[in-house]
């Protein structure tokens, strides 16, 4: 397969602090991967570049063999880890919006997403929960046609009960010649869905390897790699 995204020596500074450190990546298209890592090991600040939000401090980055910029963001959706839309939006005007925007949004997937997850669209985001209202942001990332998907903690601000439905509705609804990358602390819960992962500590990618391999050459989960990894 070709890959998606690759990266070479790519590091990100802030001053003296060193937020990524050399990190070289090939993921393949076609690939669901967990980027996993504790709070503050780098993890958004990956998706950020990827998405042309932050600018390399050093190394190399390419998506779909571009640099991250305004030719990438048309294959390129990225969900980031905090709430950006409007309270004063109903959610069918968000819908209408993201469809103006995004020629690969597709409409009816958007619709069923809501209908599924039980969201009413005539409602306004000022009068949804927080948990409801990231779900509805993780519809408008999932409803488009894209070639990478950028998954900034999908599942951090949701209750337990609701993640499973979450992950559910992420699996469903992406083009299987797409790849997702999944940034998360709670790799219990999306285990189950991963093909790949990638361990970041302090910046720097400590292990990068497809599940089957961890689960058949170490006997272990992923979950239990990662707290042997990071103590946790």
């Amino acid at each position: 397969m070709m890959a998606i995204l690759q990266s070479s020596g790519l590091s990100k500074s802030y001053g003296v602090k060193k937020a990524l450190t050399n990190v070289n990546l090939n993921i393949e298209k076609g690939r669901i991967v967990g980027l996993l890592g504790p709070n503050g090991s780098g993890k958004s600040t990956f998706l950020k570049l990827c998405n042309n939000l932050l600018t390399p401090s050093g190394g190399t980055l390419f998506i779909g063999g571009m640099a991250p910029g305004i030719k990438t963001k048309a294959i390129v959706s990225y969900l980031p880890e905090h709430t950006y839309l409007n309270d004063w939006m109903r959610v069918s005007d968000i819908i209408g919006f993201f469809s103006d925007f995004y020629t690969d949004f597709n409409v009816s997937k958007a619709y069923e997403m809501l209908a599924s997850l039980k969201i009413n669209k005539n409602d306004q985001l000022k009068s949804l929960s927080k948990g409801t209202k990231e779900k509805v942001q993780l519809i408008l990332v999932m409803a488009r046609e894209a070639q990478l998907y950028l998954l900034d903690e999908p599942i951090a601000g949701v209750d337990p009960a609701a993640r499973d439905y979450i992950l559910n509705t992420i699996i469903k609804n992406y083009n299987p010649e797409a790849t997702i990358i999944i940034s998360t602390h709670l790799i219990s819960d999306i285990e189950r869905i991963l093909d790949d992962v990638i361990f970041l500590k302090d910046g720097e990618v400590v292990l990068t390897s497809t599940v089957d391999e961890i689960r058949e050459d170490k006997g272990v989960s992923v979950d239990t790699l990662f707290r042997e990894v990071f103590r946790c």
